[in-house]
């Protein structure tokens, strides 16, 4: 594989790339376990969800019906509100990401309490954080980044060995992301699983902690670089 002068000069950047898109990933694979394991409903991706609409109307499950309706709004008004916030289809730096990721941990957070009380509402909010979060991402350098759900990830991952084993020349860096954010759903989905029989609930809060904290720190970050070159 020859690297061309683009290349050399994105690695830096490609960097916060495969660090971020990790982060979160990791973040969805653990809040989609823990809801699993509370309330048997998955939360960061809506096929299953929407497959579980269509059979609970067939069924009139009411109850249920209710519930799934819940998750596949609050998933789209996540998105909507990211849209909105961000407003952006390519990866850029900005501050918007972290004034998003804050808004995530207080709405983890919020969820939370909500699971604690066995206040239903917290599966559809922990829905919302999930669609804020997947449509947070954008496109880099011709790939799709969805850190929520690894559909799409496995699908590009074959695609990207087929045209290897087809003797095409391929970006090894993109296979190497996507395994990376395949890798970090399913950590992510481990650690959620073992902190959830050891905390119940309250697991929830870890990565509420980590958005917080990330997101103030990347205001910060890019408050100081732009103050910087004001100067």
């Amino acid at each position: 594989m020859i690297h061309t002068g683009d290349d050399l000069v994105e690695r830096p950047g490609r960097v916060w790339v495969f660090v971020g898109g990790a982060l979160l990933a990791a973040i969805a694979g653990y809040v989609n376990v823990v809801m699993l394991g509370f309330f048997a409903v998955p939360v960061s991706h809506m096929t299953g969800a929407v497959s579980r609409l269509s059979i609970d109307l067939a069924e009139q499950d009411l109850i249920d019906l209710t519930l799934i309706a819940g998750i596949v709004a609050g998933f789209m008004l996540g998105a909507l509100v990211s849209g909105m916030v961000v407003g952006a289809t390519t990866l850029r730096a900005g501050r918007r990401y972290g004034v998003v990721l804050m808004v995530q941990g207080v709405m983890l957070a919020l969820a939370t309490w909500m699971a604690l009380e066995s206040i239903a509402l917290a599966v559809p909010v922990a829905a919302f954080v999930c669609g804020l979060q997947n449509a947070m991402a954008s496109s880099y350098r011709g790939l799709v980044l969805r850190t929520t759900h690894v559909t799409g990830v496995v699908t590009d991952i074959g695609v990207l060995i087929g045209q290897r084993l087809r003797q095409k020349q391929i970006r090894i860096w993109k296979l190497w992301l996507l395994l990376t954010l395949l890798l970090a759903f399913f950590s992510g989905g481990f650690s959620g699983a073992l902190l959830f029989h050891a905390l119940g609930m309250m697991a929830l809060a870890l990565p509420a902690s980590v958005c917080l904290l990330v997101g103030a720190v990347y205001v910060w970050i890019q408050h100081q670089r732009h103050h910087t070159a004001g100067l």
